[in-house]
């Protein structure tokens, strides 16, 4: 095995000191399968990676790391829509103000989520009641294995709540290449959660809602470059209506929402305040002070700190709540993805 030597910490936002065997950077279908294959062949473990900004490194990698650098964004439209063919190389916020520039409405709620364009889709990140799913037409899968692009409609990637056929199916052996995004020009506001509630429906713009979102963001969420961390940590949690039925009757005021399968969504983050957890110490991690939801590098943290925190995070809000916390953050080992909970049994 060969030893790991290429530095990962301004390569994961938690800013971890990790080590990988080699890191390489593709801006090209062609690069990436070239590589995947030459790492395949010295019969190296291979991640994928974006910005890393929703990845933890629990250990070293012993492989190597591709990072995907593929940009470029096309445009066309017809009298109902704008579409938007984007590389998976991009970054997410900066596809946002593109958007908005170029007066295309419909992604302003997604502002200043962190991460590449090819990482939405897995995750089929959302905020502030939009999720990609709404915009998303198609996604360009590569197999890695045969150099084959095969596109996957929206339709077929299976979206859930933090999750999507790329976290079941397409693992191993496949990378997404490019999202196709599409924005009705017919736009309605999407105004249901924190500050945009108090906007008026009639009257607002997709840029006073951008504008709007990245101030609550700033507001309440560390900057990863200032503070290492992976943005909400824990998916928010969702219950039975009799679950939520039972947490309301003590806590009539806390954040729920209903779900069109008769489910309830509560939020993560105040099931953790509501612990007394905010600024809760292990090592050199912590709770947020303003969020709850966010784990962050307070202090030269190691990977087992963030382990731990997670862990009794978890612990607290089950004890008080009998609701069990799972992380969106993706936990990296030593040769790839592990479930996640099973690390914080």
């Amino acid at each position: 095995m060969l030893t790991p030597a290429a530095p990962l910490k301004n390569l994961n936002t938690f800013a971890l000191s990790a080590y990988a065997t080699q890191v390489v950077s593709v801006e090209s279908v062609s690069a990436l399968t070239a590589a995947w294959n030459e790492a395949k062949a010295s019969n190296q473990p291979v991640l994928l990676l974006g910005k890393g900004s929703n990845v933890l490194f629990i250990e070293d990698f012993s492989g190597t790391v591709l990072l995907n650098r593929i940009k470029g964004i096309q445009c066309r439209e017809d009298d109902t829509a704008w579409y938007l063919h984007v590389g998976a190389g991009e970054n997410w916020h900066q596809l946002v103000c593109y958007s908005l520039q170029q007066q295309m409405a419909g992604l302003e709620n997604l502002a200043l989520i962190p991460g590449c364009v090819g990482s939405a889709p897995i995750q089929n990140i959302g905020a502030y009641g939009v999720e990609l799913q709404k915009v998303c037409e198609y996604v360009d899968l590569l197999d890695l294995n045969t150099g084959e692009v095969r596109r996957l409609l929206a339709e077929d990637c299976a979206f859930g709540y933090r999750d999507s056929i790329f976290k079941h199916r397409y693992g191993e052996g496949f990378a997404i290449v490019a999202v196709g995004i599409k924005l009705n020009k017919d736009w309605k506001p999407t105004l249901g959660y924190g500050d945009l509630t108090r906007l008026n429906p009639s009257t607002v713009t997709a840029r006073e809602i951008f504008d709007s979102v990245c101030a609550m963001r700033r507001s309440k969420l560390p900057d990863p470059n200032v503070t290492g961390n992976a943005g909400s940590f824990f998916k928010n949690p969702i219950v039975s209506a009799e679950k939520a039925a039972e947490i309301l009757r003590t806590y009539p005021t806390a954040p729920h929402y209903p779900q069109a399968d008769n489910s309830v969504k509560l939020a993560a983050g105040w099931l953790i305040d509501q612990c007394s957890l905010k600024g809760h110490r292990i090592g050199g991690a912590a709770v947020h002070q303003q969020q709850a939801l966010v784990l962050i590098n307070l202090d030269d943290a190691s990977s087992q700190d963030i382990v731990d925190l997670a862990s009794h995070v978890r612990q607290q809000v089950a004890l008080k709540f009998a609701v069990w916390l799972e992380p969106e953050v993706r936990f990296i080992a030593a040769s790839g993805e592990v479930n996640a909970v099973e690390s914080l049994s």
